[in-house]
């Protein structure tokens, strides 16, 4: 806490990276500004860590490329970015297993931390979900790498570019895709969210059709107060301002209810462990929250899943619209004047939405 961002971001001098170029080097930087600007470009991007890494990339004679040690099997160099905020750990992590899958690494790919970030609790899923981590400021010599893939900036991925283009695809099941190939549908994220899912031993083959037998689970994903970004400098708000409220209205509507059996579940993330966080959003046929970072684990649920996002007026982005899209689950949104919900609005949404379930 206190420090900014830019402190704990590499500064890469010329040669912190080397490449073996044989007995003959006609050159002394692997790429030019050329290269750059057409293959990472820096966009909006302040500091753009991944091409300034590349630009420092020297080629050197192989009777000159020295290591101290060789890590043999595929790494990934990652640079996380705002990396207490689930919502932008998640597009770090999307990065890395897009990076794994169009380099068609046949297993988990070990990490390599190449920012100079601190431990944080979101540290635990980073090494469910890959071979190993390491942190490249605790090197102590020089590390050489038989394959070293540079991961896209979370900046970079889909779930942050939509915010601000229109990204035409949407979600559709990976056999669908392997009969019928569609440059406009994409089976990418739910594949990811299986990954997520498996990372914590959770089950893949789970298909979900009519009506549970121990009821429809409603997750009600809490938003309490607290610093989204580790670095926030101003006030902590609400994005719902009675949401107490909201729940307890929602809790006796689903005690009464005579269609069928709903188990509305307070999803208080902040206290949970991530495995149990991912069971919840896998175990819920219907998930509900205000916009924040918690929704993102919607990249974890099953298909068929119905989203409904409470949306204030200060915070009308369309991060998990687009999410919901992607993965081609149904999505409702319920767009507020201000940051406080009308309770008999949001349960007749959800009436409406249980009926559409058979229920």
């Amino acid at each position: 806490m206190g420090r900014r961002e830019e402190e704990e971001l590499p500064a890469f001098q010329n040669g912190a990276f080397e490449v073996d170029g044989g007995e003959v080097v006609d050159r002394e930087f692997l790429v030019d500004k050329k290269f750059l600007d057409e293959y990472v470009p820096r966009g909006g991007i302040d500091r753009h860590t991944m091409r300034d890494l590349i630009a420092k990339i020297r080629i050197v004679r192989g009777k000159d490329f020295q290591c101290d040690e060789w890590i043999e099997e595929p790494a990934l160099l990652v640079t996380r970015f705002e990396y207490a905020n689930l919502f932008h750990t998640v597009t770090d992590w999307y990065s890395a297993y897009v990076s794994s899958r169009v380099t068609g690494l046949p297993n988990r790919p070990h990490l390599i931390f190449v920012d100079g970030h601190c431990v944080a609790p979101l540290e635990e899923t980073w090494r469910a979900l890959f071979s190993s981590l390491r942190y490249a400021k605790n090197f102590s010599g020089s590390v050489c790498f038989r394959h070293a893939i540079l991961s896209p900036l979370g900046y970079e991925t889909a779930l942050f570019k939509g915010l601000t283009e229109d990204i035409d695809c949407y979600g559709a099941p990976a056999q669908e895709l392997w009969q019928n190939p569609d440059d406009h549908k994409t089976a990418r994220l739910s594949e990811f969210g299986e990954m997520v899912r498996a990372a914590f031993g959770l089950p893949l083959n789970v298909h979900r059709g009519g009506k549970p037998l121990f009821g429809h689970n409603i997750l009600f994903v809490r938003r309490e107060d607290y610093l989204a970004h580790p670095r926030h400098g101003g006030k902590v708000e609400s994005r719902l301002s009675n949401e107490q409220e909201v729940f307890d209205s929602l809790k006796s509507w689903a005690s009464n209810y005579k269609g069928c059996k709903i188990n509305l579940v307070n999803g208080l993330f902040a206290h949970m462990s991530m495995k149990d966080q991912v069971r919840a959003i896998q175990d819920a046929s219907v998930i509900i929250g205000a916009h924040g970072a918690g929704l993102t684990h919607i990249v974890s649920a099953l298909p068929k899943t119905v989203i409904l996002e409470i949306i204030s007026s200060y915070f009308r982005r369309p991060h998990f619209a687009y999410i919901s899209r992607w993965k081609g689950l149904e999505y409702h949104a319920i767009n507020l004047a201000g940051s406080h919900a009308d309770t008999g609005t949001v349960i007749k949404e959800l009436v409406d939405i249980m009926k559409s379930l058979g229920c």
